[in-house]
């Protein structure tokens, strides 16, 4: 007899009570995900974390208010990945409070969004906030290296760092205004609880006492010694994965206007987490949602309110997720939580980035004179390879801005209409470092067009033999190159080339 997803979700809480997985999760058993422990035994404090930044809670919002009264206005984040997206979230949720720093974010290599981040700033009066788990992370360091040249003084820069990393150094030996020194059991994406997130959260004058409090509140919510399926984590997790092994993998987010920017964070999460090994779930966030026609049958979809639309979904056999808003803080441990447990049944290893760096090693290779051998396919002749189960993902590697973004949707929109796939949108280089890792490493059923356009005002990197618009050029390159090395199907063009065949 063939079960319903939800016998089969049953019935994998109930292995997973006898197998005393959350348990074991707690005690930082390596074996839930794989024999080997490698790189899963130090990856396991974001369980923990938000408990001992309460503690240090008034040193945070006492770093804070003397940032403020020495005059600055604004903090500008380097970072990439876990390391930016948490950070932006936060700052796109509460906003920036009256009298405190205004945060931007520079994730990009792109010439053109590295003149328009610096055009929106005051320098003089800037917080240079510089955050890379390694202190190694080539985008981040290359942007130090811009800034550094531009900023007046060391006093006006901080970074945030495993310890004794190559930036802790740097930052002590240039005389940063402060060094956080994260707890290195976290992986950058599992690291929004941490100094990470809270740290730029204290600047902007966020409500971090309650985020954190809303996160120790859900983490026992998930504890051992509550029942497996009452469990948040554990019931979000299960239902994602076996919806995932059912060929139900496009989780598709269905978020309201107050948490609307929260599905980028989720998609770097559970898309890095689970996309290797030929599995994974794609999570699809930004789309409307739109008529029961329109979906094939991969979807699950994921949502905190109800509304006529998701209601005939369900009703045409469309499994929906109602979830209950636990806080922002309870939200972000929540799907943490989650994505392990999806890890655990996927049997895929949730702390690792295996993928990854082979577009970084490709970029490396071709930023020292390296040419790929690379054949894109044509446009044309990639849309016509789209079949029902398949998603089409633009990776943009051009200036993240309104215009682009608005077009982009709209080519987004016409392509989800007319093959009625899920169609995700990421712009280069920030999705290497989140949908980047499934994109290689989850199943082939991806078609990916990546974007490129032509740098018209280039600028240099201090002290770097490479431009920015080299190190982009590279990048986007090096990512096509690792796409066609795991035969996946791929072509470049330009926006407007693009636009011409989708609209």
């Amino acid at each position: 007899m063939t079960l319903s997803l939800s016998q089969r979700i049953d019935a994998r809480i109930a292995d997973l009570t006898r197998d005393r997985t959350v348990e074991r999760i707690w005690a930082g058993d390596h074996s839930v995900w794989k024999p080997e422990p490698t790189e899963i035994v130090d990856r396991l404090g974001w369980l923990r974390v938000a408990n001992d930044l309460r503690h240090e809670l008034p040193e945070l919002e006492a770093f804070a208010r003397a940032v403020v009264a020495d005059g600055f206005k604004h903090v500008l984040l380097l970072g990439m990945g876990g390391s930016s997206l948490g950070p932006e979230v936060l700052r796109e949720t509460f906003g920036a409070a009256p009298g405190m720093l205004d945060l931007v974010v520079l994730d990009s290599t792109h010439p053109q969004q590295v003149r328009e981040t610096e055009a929106r700033l005051d320098l003089a009066r800037t917080l240079v906030l510089v955050a890379s788990k390694s202190g190694t992370t080539i985008e981040t360091l290359s942007h130090l290296d811009y800034f550094w040249d531009r900023v007046e003084s060391p006093e006006q820069f901080v970074a945030i760092t495993d310890p004794g990393s190559s930036l802790a150094i740097l930052g002590r030996e240039r005389g940063f205004r402060r060094v956080f020194e994260n707890r290195p059991d976290i992986g950058g994406r599992y690291s929004v609880l941490s100094h990470f997130g809270m740290v730029p959260a204290a600047l902007i004058g966020a409500p971090v006492r309650q985020i954190l409090d809303d996160a120790i509140a859900m983490a026992a919510q998930c504890a051992a010694t509550i029942p497996t399926a009452a469990n948040p984590g554990v019931t979000l997790g299960v239902a994602l994965a076996e919806a995932a092994l059912q060929g139900l993998d496009k989780c598709t987010l269905v978020l309201p206007e107050s948490m609307k920017t929260l599905g980028w964070w989720i998609e770097q999460l559970v898309a890095e987490s689970t996309g290797k090994e030929g599995r994974g779930i794609l999570p699809v966030e930004g789309e409307p949602v739109g008529p029961v026609a329109g979906y094939g049958s991969d979807r699950v979809f994921v949502t905190y309110e109800e509304s006529p639309r998701l209601r005939e979904l369900e009703s045409a056999g469309h499994p929906v997720i109602p979830l209950a808003d636990a806080g922002i803080g309870g939200e972000l441990f929540r799907w943490e939580f989650a994505t392990a447990i999806a890890g655990a049944v996927l049997q895929v290893q949730p702390f690792d980035q295996p993928n990854v760096q082979e577009a970084k090693d490709a970029a490396g290779i071709i930023l020292a004179g390296g040419v790929p051998d690379v054949m894109p396919i044509n446009l044309r002749d990639l849309l016509g390879t789209v079949e029902p189960g398949d998603y089409i993902a633009i990776n943009a590697f051009i200036s993240r801005n309104q215009e682009n973004g608005d077009r982009l949707d709209a080519v987004r929109r016409a392509l989800a209409r007319r093959h009625r796939v899920a169609v995700t949108v990421g712009y280069g280089p920030r999705f290497l470092h989140s949908t980047g890792q499934l994109h290689k490493g989850g199943p082939p059923s991806g078609a990916f067009i990546e974007v490129i356009d032509s740098i018209k005002h280039d600028i240099a990197i201090p002290g770097r033999p490479y431009t920015f618009g080299q190190l982009l050029q590279a990048q986007a390159l090096g990512d096509l190159a690792a796409l066609l090395g795991r035969d996946r199907r791929a072509c470049r063009v330009h926006l407007e080339d693009l636009e011409a065949v989708a609209l």
